[in-house]
């Protein structure tokens, strides 16, 4: 759908106020809710400046909110398709105070070449479903479905939007499952996209990875550093000194 064809319900869910770090937001109670991941990678970008930032499948805008904090300069676009998550991200943009850099957008990310222009940003963000329709068990509620499975958003068709998106050495920072990262690599090259960085993430030292951190740049040369793993808890299960300098 182009970004004039979506629907608007007017659709509105119980919310409730939470924070993360510097940033409060609003959130459906029954609906998608972020998690530690929007923290993980939030934290995983690493860049020292940024002027232009897209955050796509925003979701409530955590994430670029966070980032909206971290880099004070820059002007972030939340993409969201969704519009009960739509409504919410416009929501707590003007809740943080961050109407004049941060601004939300009602459309498909599949196309957003009918509402971005190209080649702007030098930063893209993306907490993007990583479930196949055909594995796992479907989220309860069409919201946290399509926030979590290819309902609406392919792989492919992430990657082809943020390339779009990027300016030449331009990077990328994504959070997804670890049994697709050989097809996360091979999508990102397809679409002049190098991967330069990882980081596998574990719940414990005992534990396999859950997630993974990949960062990629835009028209760059190969060379991949695998980053130490992120441990999330410790053997008492509490959490891990970085995992507390993280949430601040």
């Amino acid at each position: 759908m182009r970004p004039s064809a979506l629907p608007t319900t007017g659709v509105r869910m119980k919310t409730s106020l939470d924070g993360l770090r510097d940033i409060k937001v609003y959130q459906n109670t029954e609906g998608y809710r972020f998690s530690v991941d929007a923290l993980l990678l939030y934290s995983f970008v690493n860049m020292k400046h940024a002027r232009e930032i897209a955050d796509l499948g925003a979701g409530s805008g955590i994430i670029g909110l966070l980032l909206a904090r971290k880099y004070a300069e820059a002007r972030v676009l939340l993409v969201e398709l969704q519009e009960s998550l739509y409504r919410l991200a416009a929501r707590n943009i003007a809740l943080n105070g961050l109407e004049e850099r941060v601004r939300a957008i009602l459309t498909d990310v599949r196309h957003l070449d009918a509402a971005c222009p190209t080649e702007k940003y030098d930063l893209v963000v993306s907490n993007p479903p990583f479930r196949k329709p055909s594995s796992g068990r479907l989220s309860l509620g069409e919201e946290r479905s399509i926030a979590r499975h290819e309902l609406r958003m392919r792989l492919p068709e992430l990657a082809k939007s943020v390339s779009y998106l990027l300016k030449a050495k331009g990077r990328f920072c994504m959070i997804f499952h670890p049994e697709r990262l050989i097809e996360v690599i091979e999508t990102l090259r397809e679409v002049k996209m190098e991967p330069k960085r990882i980081r596998l993430v574990h719940n414990d030292v005992r534990a396999v990875s859950k997630m993974v951190l990949v960062e990629a740049v835009k028209e760059a040369k190969p060379g991949l550093k695998v980053e130490k793993p992120l441990i999330l808890y410790t053997a008492d299960g509490s959490y891990t000194d970085e995992l507390n300098e993280m949430y601040g």
